[in-house]
Order: structure tokens, then sequence, then C-alpha cells
């Protein structure tokens, strides 16, 4: 199938590329994602073209770069955030670093007075998304500016004779308010309004599969009963008939507490041909000793494959008629490096090195790897699957071992001066640097950092989140922060207390993580919460205790996010369940921080 009128997105290594691809599809308009080396020939195809964001600064040696030429091609050009820095650049334009970087939400002043294509519908004053820490510092000739924030004084340019757009902020984003009417106005001024639906990417994928996976060849799908896996099983179905599909669930020992049975019982009434393996005493002597996340996650995805080929050796099945499936989403991809570009943010456990290799000689199938989860649970419903299916929470491939923090990085005192300048603006507040570190993600570059705790200084979660983002703005150590509900003092000294990827630690973390999910469906919170990790930390109060980690965010495509304000009272229930049920754990921790600076999971 060949689209004739569409958008490009040319990939400069930013996390968003395929979010701002997603966004425009879902708005009507097909995109394809391009490198930054294409021939202006193929850049010739396209009605308009976006320039995405990226994780270097433009004046890097070894920084993406694009022939000057595409600007003379008479389209429209929109550049996000480095794609706007670049076009400055190219254009003779000035880009330094900022003294005041921005991460998070801030307050984008538009020029009304300058009426024009672009900003059509918006208001002066717009909440946007940020990540940046270089900013434009002077324009070209003919361009003016129609935007900025407190801190860019060029968050918004333009030269609107030419239709070439520049922006500092994220519009593709849900946080950035209107981004979806900036985004919309683009496409109009491409002239592709309504152009493409879902729909219509259904009957492509459908047929893309079926060229994909040739006659005589099936698919061995490795489902976890998540949204994702289900929606590739059906998907697949739908395009090879079910008799070439076998699902294969895979006990870890990290399930959730009665979730391997549940899942049995709920496939097979959906009518997967599903085999179950036990292999939980495996991945626990695999993962003994194994501190280290990136370590982890790769012992893990490898064990997937041998389970896999044990399985399917024990089947007799034939492996030159079987494919691999895989429920894998772009989120996953994209952070683990997967364009030319980007930065490795995490190492998924189907991004390893067996998983690659299989990939390299064509024997893996992802139905659903350029969707993002509101994509992917619109298309469920496309599918006919039910509803209590396309709302579940996610839950990660190789759950709670995930979710388990065995790695134990002593805290620093380097910051703590700076630290204290910042907290002395609030009275009664504490902080303190934990002794762990987790994944985030800021200015496109994956960061590996201390954890700040706070006391239960207010009720007001917007305070909170202020001080949170200020932090992690202003301390390179920190990329997460969290509170600690109720305890209005912080310990002087927290206990250091490792834990081990095994059965024991596994179901402490299996018992607090069913206490939340009990409470979530009980308090009909499901559907306003997206997701609620539960994570288990190598410290408390007092030895031989630990602690957990509540992750209530909100959003939908899962590159971004934002902690869920939870009510006091509801949040005191769930703390004192932990608690009282538990007990193994001696504080539980409510994490504060957006996505970005910091990622979902802890790993």
């Amino acid at each position: 199938m060949k689209i004739e009128k569409k958008i490009g997105i040319i990939d400069f290594g930013g996390q968003y590329a395929h979010l701002i691809s997603s966004r425009i599809r879902r708005l009507g308009a097909y995109t394809e994602i391009l490198s930054n080396e294409e021939s202006l020939d193929k850049y010739k195809e396209y009605s308009g073209i976006i320039f995405s964001g990226g994780p270097q600064s433009v004046y890097d040696n070894n920084a993406p770069k694009i022939d000057k030429e595409v600007l003379e091609l008479n389209i429209p050009i929109l550049g996000i955030c480095y794609g706007h820095q670049l076009l400055i650049k190219m254009l003779s334009g000035e880009v330094s670093h900022s003294h005041n970087r921005e991460y998070g939400y801030a307050e984008l002043h538009i020029d009304k007075n300058k009426e024009n294509k672009i900003t059509n519908g918006l208001e002066s004053l717009e909440k946007v998304w940020m990540s940046h820490g270089d900013e434009v510092t002077s324009l070209p000739n003919d361009f003016t500016a129609f935007g900025w924030s407190e801190s860019c004084k060029y968050a918004a340019v333009m030269n609107e004779k030419k239709n070439i757009y520049g922006i500092q902020f994220h519009p593709e984003v849900y946080h950035t308010y209107n981004g979806k009417v900036f985004l919309a106005n683009f496409i109009k001024i491409c002239g592709l309004s309504g152009s493409w639906d879902l729909q219509k990417f259904l009957d492509w994928k459908v047929r893309e599969i079926q060229y994909r996976v040739p006659d005589g060849k099936k698919v061995f799908m490795l489902v976890s009963g998540g949204v994702d896996s289900t929606v590739s099983y059906v998907l697949l179905a739908r395009a090879l008939g079910k008799e070439r599909i076998k699902g294969l669930l895979v006990d870890t020992g990290f399930m959730r507490k009665n979730e391997v049975l549940q899942l049995k019982e709920i496939l097979h009434s959906m009518d997967f041909d599903l085999f179950v393996a036990d292999e939980s005493e495996l991945f626990y002597r695999s993962l003994e000793g194994i501190t280290d996340p990136e370590a982890k996650r790769k012992i893990i995805g490898k064990l997937f494959v041998d389970v896999r080929d044990k399985v399917a050796d024990k089947l007799h099945l034939n492996e030159l008629e079987w494919m691999l499936g895989q429920g894998t989403i772009y989120p996953d991809t994209i952070e683990s490096g997967g364009t030319k570009h980007s930065q490795n943010i995490k190492t998924h456990h189907n991004r390893v090195e067996a998983i690659l290799d299989l990939m390299e000689k064509g024997l893996v199938v992802e139905p659903i790897k350029d969707l993002y989860k509101d994509e992917v649970r619109e298309l469920g419903v496309l599918l006919g699957i039910e509803k209590e299916w396309t709302i579940r929470n996610p839950f990660p491939g190789p759950g709670l071992a995930v979710r388990m923090i065995a790695q134990i990085d002593k805290q620093e005192d380097e910051n703590l001066s700076e630290i204290q300048v910042i907290i002395s603006k609030y009275p009664n507040l504490e902080c303190s640097i934990l002794p762990v570190k987790s994944v985030g993600v800021q200015g496109d570059q994956r960061s590996y950092a201390h954890c700040a705790v706070l006391n239960d200084f207010t009720e007001d979660w917007n305070t909170y989140n202020h001080v949170a983002t200020t932090l992690i703005n202003k301390v390179e150590s920190i990329n997460r922060v969290v509170m600690s509900p109720f305890q209005k003092r912080l310990p002087s000294k927290w206990e250091i207390n490792p834990i081990q990827l095994d059965r024991r630690f596994s179901d402490i973390l299996r018992e607090a993580d069913d206490i939340v999910s009990t409470f979530l469906v009980k308090h009909n919170l499901i559907e306003k919460i997206w997701q609620m990790p539960v994570v288990l930390l190598p410290l408390g109060m007092e030895k031989n205790r630990y602690s957990i980690v509540l992750r209530p965010i909100e959003s939908l495509e899962a590159m971004t996010a934002n902690f869920y304000p939870m009510d006091r009272l509801l949040l005191k229930n769930m703390v004192d369940s932990i608690l009282k049920t538990v007990s193994d754990i001696s504080c539980v921790f409510f994490d504060i921080t957006n996505k970005p600076p910091g990622t979902i999971e802890w790993e």
C-alpha cells in the first residue's frame, strides 16, 4: 500500500519522534519516520516535514545535521526542540546553552497581535511541556517570534511566507494542553486534514502481516495477559488465522499474586491456544546475586528466548516453521535506542541480544511495534476485544523483577548545600537522599541518578510538584523525588538492607502489589490511574525491614506522564493496609516525579 499524501518526521534521535508521528496520524494525516540522510528526492515525496527533537546540542561535533536544500523544497516545515534549534542554526541564527534549563510545564505567551495560521485557535497564554538545555538566542533574517516563556525568549518563531516554523516546546505530548490544536494547524497548512485514521492503519497492518509471515510459517506468541500481547495475538489471528498462532505464557516467578491461574482461565476463555511453562526456579537461579538493572533485563530477555526454545522442543515444533511473536510497542523500542541517533534509556527485555539476533534473521514479528498504548487500546476495540482488557493497567514483561531495586548506591553529600537552599523556602520541609538510583530521561538522554525523599509537610500536591520539579532541575545528581506520606519527620539515617531476586522477596512485593491492585478496583480508581507500579527498595527505618514505593501515574501513551494526586484519605487507608499486612515493610513512599524527567518504572 502506498500513501501519496503524507508528512515525514525526520528522526534526530529524540524520545518523541514516533510520538509526533502517532499524534499526527491520530489527527488525521499519514506519517512516515525518516532519517536525516535521505536523498533530496525522497524528501520531495512529502506534503510537509517535521524536524524532531534530539539529545544532542546542535554545536556538538557529531550532532545530526541535514542538507540545507531541504529548506528550499517549498513545503511546510516544523522544527521541534532540537529541530527548532537546528533550523535556526542552518539559517544563520544563534543557539546557546541555556542558564535556565526547563523540564516540565511552562507558560507560553503567544503574540495574538500577529495573526497566523499556526496559532489559530490558541489562547494568548498556553500551558506547554518543555525539555531542553539549549535555546535560540538570535533569529535569522525574515523570522519573527510569536511565542516566549519566562526562561526562553524565542520559544516559537516563524517565517510564515515560506511556511517554516520552529518551537522549543513539545506539542505532541498530552501535557501541552492545546498541542493537538497546534499540530492540527500544521496538518491543515500541509493540506492533509482528515486524510488518515486508525481503521486504515488496521487494514494496512493486516496486509503487512500477511506479507511479513509467509505461507508455511506460524507464530509462537509470548503472552503476558496484558493489553499489548492480547491485542497482538488477536491481530495476528485476524491476519493469519487462529490455527497459525500459539501462545506461550512463562511463569517467571515474578508474576503478580494468583496472576498465572487467572490468566490461564481468561485467555482460554478467549479461545487462545495457550501453553504455560513454570520456569520460576530457573529465573531465580539465573538472577541470584544480580543487582545491576541492565544486567537483570538482559538475563531475563535471554531466558525468555531459552524457554521458548525449550518449550518448542518439548512440543515438537519444527523450528523452521515458527517465528517469535512479541507484544512490543513503540516506547519499548525507542527507550532501548531503537532509532539511529537515540539514547539508550533502558534495555527492554524484548530488545536483548538474543532477540536482536532473531530479528536480524527475520524470525520475529511484532504487529504493534509502531503504536503507543492509547493506540493499542483503540485498536483492541476495533478488533472486538472486551473493554475490561483494553483498560487494564500495563504490567512489564519481566514482571516484578524490574520493580525490585537490588542495587545499592551510597548517598552523596556534594549537593546537600544546594538542596538546603531550595527547601529552606518551605517551612517544615525536610529532604534527604536515598541510597538508591533510578532511570530517568532528561533532555532526550538517559539519566541514572539518586532519588530524593521529602517529609509530609503539606497536603497540597501542587506544592509537592513544584518542589520536586525544582530539585530535579537544579540538582544534577537527582532525577526522582518521593514523599513519605504521614511522616512529619524523616529519620536521621536510613538502614540499608540488601534484597535478593528470589521467592522470599518476590512474595513480599507480591503481597504489597496485591493490596494496591485490590484497592484500586475497590475504590474505582482503575480508569483514573493509568498505571501504578509498586516498587521494593533495599532500605527501611530499621534493620531487616524494607520500603515500598507507590508510583500512581496519569498517562495515555507512556512517553510522558504525571504523578496522580491521590485523595489523602484514600492514600492513608492504602498505606496503613500495607504496613499492617506486610510485616517486612517499615516505610511506604509516594513517587511525585513526572515523566520526564523520571521514567514510569524505576528500572
